[in-house]
């Protein structure tokens, strides 16, 4: 009896010292974990417990014996705690939303991951805003939003900075940014942002030089504000239509990388004058186009985000619009440095490259170097100071899309592809590959590396593995 005993005495002590992964890509989002993780891992290697969850690709988060998530369960939003041991559900919590959300095919109205400070966790539903709960599943505070403009649903993940929550808020119309007081859920500040169109980014705190930036990834553009109150810092041309991956920083420097379909200088998407398109396509004469009035190919497509206001109808001005954006978009993986005010665009980008760029997972800063993947398994690795390409487009052997960002522990880096392998690689010169774990089921989320467990969320359940 006394050695069961003292092997739960153990774990529980194990946890209550524990490091944490407290928000989306973990501590100041660095997506980098300490303790030695386990290389070689899968349902039936190094797993120490695996619970089933419904249905959702919300990231874990971490804290002490604490791991949130959220979910749909039977119709309903849930945010949901587990026992960082044993891996046993705790409680489970709905959300009081009417309405879930549309959501892209692959994705889910449970897709934002939570964040906590220790004493509260909050999460955001794009059916509902932001809520916020104490560590024994009781609400502390409610702050309802106005559902995402986009069909697609939204992606955004809260994150605390001080004594604020702040919720990114893109979508075709109204985008804004809002912060909150984590204590009340009262508003603190709120910033429009009326150039910007749907996305899907987290934003970024940027610390350097003794100062705060809040980094947000959008349609377009790159843009720093000041985290106290909402003010706008600087902006850097030269980004996507749409925003999925979320900045990082190493080395003094800011990285980000975004890319999307028809913004590569050898197959831009560009609009015929409206006029023109008016003319040839405009079946009823209503100086409206229709989505069946669009030719089959790009352009139809996209309708949904050519109709801002989803009414079935693009107008000359939305039309317009989308012809912008289409000229402005470019694909791109770029550093920053500090210091910048107004546009900047000219005047900070360090380095700069416009290949090999992946989709929606975010770039890793790690040991001195900036890796991505894109679809495919393609890695491609960067001197972090002076952008000299390493290796570019080498294969993981680990093929499909991937969505989960990058992670990274004890020199290695982690790819999780969305058919559910995890490949685990180094080296130097080009990607040596130490292994490529099968989950058996799709993989969607980005895994929390913790005290050398790796705990990771697939279709149906939350694994954790370890030595």
């Amino acid at each position: 009896m006394r050695l069961p005993l003292l092997l739960a005495t153990t774990l529980l002590a194990a946890a209550a010292h524990a490091a944490n992964w407290p928000q989306f890509r973990g501590p100041d989002a660095a997506a980098t974990g300490n303790g030695k993780a386990p290389v070689h891992f899968g349902p039936k290697t190094n797993l120490v417990w695996s619970t089933e969850l419904p249905p959702g690709i919300s990231s874990p988060v971490l804290w002490d014996n604490r791991i949130f998530l959220t979910g749909v369960d039977s119709g309903k939003l849930v945010t949901l705690a587990l026992d960082r041991v044993t891996g046993k559900r705790l409680w489970t919590t709905p959300a009081p939303a009417e309405k879930l959300e549309a959501a892209h095919r692959i994705s889910s109205p449970a897709a934002p991951s939570a964040c906590t400070d220790g004493e509260r966790v909050v999460v955001y539903f794009g059916s509902y805003g932001l809520l916020a709960y104490d560590f024994a599943g009781k609400e502390l505070w409610r702050h309802p939003l106005p559902p995402p403009v986009v069909e697609f649903g939204s992606g955004s993940s809260p994150i605390l900075v001080g004594d604020l929550v702040i919720q990114l808020c893109d979508s075709d119309m109204d985008s804004f940014l809002i912060a909150v007081d984590k204590r009340t859920g009262k508003q603190v500040w709120k910033t429009a942002r009326p150039s910007h169109r749907r996305g899907f980014a987290t934003p970024f705190v940027w610390r350097h030089d003794g100062i705060e930036e809040l980094i947000v990834n959008g349609s377009l553009k790159l843009s720093s504000y000041d985290p106290k109150t909402g003010a706008l810092r600087w902006t850097c041309r030269g980004m996507a239509r749409v925003a999925n991956a979320s900045p990082t920083a190493g080395d003094g420097l800011l990285f980000i990388a975004s890319w999307n379909i028809g913004s590569d200088a050898s197959d831009k998407l560009v609009l015929p004058p409206h006029a023109e398109f008016l003319a040839q396509r405009d079946q009823n004469k209503d100086g409206k186009l229709a989505k069946e009035e669009f030719p089959t190919g790009p352009f139809k497509d996209r309708f949904s985000q050519f109709d801002l206001n989803k009414d079935g109808l693009v107008t000359k001005a939305e039309y317009d619009g989308m012809g912008e954006q289409f000229v402005q978009a470019e694909n791109a993986i770029f550093a920053i440095k500090p210091g910048g005010r107004g546009d900047i665009t000219d005047t900070h980008v360090v380095w700069k490259h416009n290949r090999s760029l992946p989709y929606v997972a975010s770039p890793l800063y790690h040991q001195g170097r900036v890796y991505t993947v894109r679809s495919g398994g393609m890695a491609t690795c960067y001197d972090a100071k002076t952008g000299e390409v390493i290796y570019r487009d080498e294969r993981l052997g680990a093929l499909g899309d991937y969505y989960g960002s990058l992670t990274a522990a004890d020199g290695n880096v982690f790819a999780v592809s969305q058919k559910g392998t995890v490949t685990v690689f180094n080296g130097s010169s080009a990607p040596e590959v130490l292994a490529r774990n099968e989950m058996g089921e799709t993989v969607m989320s980005t895994p929390a590396l913790v005290d050398g467990r790796v705990f990771l969320r697939t279709e149906k359940r939350l694994m954790c593995f370890g030595k």
